[in-house]
């Protein structure tokens, strides 16, 4: 049995304005038809054929989610989302494009990654997470050691994680993380592999704000091979 995680901790609360009547709507229509199904499952049962199943881990409005989702139609696109402004926000954006290949968790994303099967995702996005500053709440982040072991069993041989971050302690941190694992390698091999957008990044209002301490740092790690005991 996998280990159940206390209540996720995040910045105020878990609403922080009142919910537009549209998008408070589409709260009550469209997304219980989106949310995963409740215990183990297959991500490939929700949508059979489809090329790929990628997860988005912390989609804030959901532009980036949706739009990939967009551009990759065959492709099961997961998504969790803690705070219900920015599922709400999501969910318009899946309803105005009429998306049928996005699945949406209002929650914590690691319940939904322990109710999936090992190797059942092509690709992780982890982006511009919440830095959680103080060095008292680094507990608090979503890369963690246990974090990081889970990824490397959810991908698939091949997979890939992209982490992005304009915090200079959270992209140190995430790198060291990652690469602890022997699961993973880091693609990059010059400086604007990291520095520069990769060629099918969305960039986002939140991006675009640079509300952090540095540019936008990319962080794109292959997962290798299982170890043969």
């Amino acid at each position: 049995m996998r280990q159940s995680h206390p209540p996720l901790r995040s910045y105020g609360r878990l609403k922080t304005r009142t919910i537009k009547p549209r998008q408070a709507a589409l709260m009550e229509t469209l997304l219980p038809a989106l949310r995963p199904p409740s215990g183990a499952f297959d991500p490939r049962a929700l949508m059979p054929g489809a090329a790929g199943v990628w997860l988005e881990i912390g989609f804030g409005g959901g532009e980036h989610m949706a739009a990939q989702a967009g551009l990759h139609p065959d492709t099961l696109v997961l998504g969790a989302e803690p705070f219900q402004n920015g599922v709400a926000s999501a969910l318009r954006h899946i309803d105005e494009a009429g998306l049928t290949n996005v699945r949406v968790l209002d929650g914590d994303v690691r319940e939904l990654m322990a109710r999936l099967p090992d190797a059942s995702l092509d690709r992780v996005f982890v982006l511009f997470p919440d830095p959680w500053p103080k060095t008292r709440h680094h507990k608090r982040r979503i890369l963690q050691a246990d974090s990081v072991a889970d990824l490397a069993r959810l991908l698939k041989p091949g997979g890939r994680l992209r982490f992005a971050s304009d915090v200079a302690h959270y992209v140190d941190w995430a790198l060291a993380l990652v690469l602890a694992n022997p699961a993973f390698r880091w693609t990059a091999v010059q400086a604007s592999d990291w520095r520069a957008p990769p060629a099918d990044h969305i960039t986002t209002r939140y991006e675009e704000k640079r509300l952090g301490d540095c540019a936008p740092v990319f962080l794109d790690f292959l997962r290798g091979q299982p170890a043969v005991l």
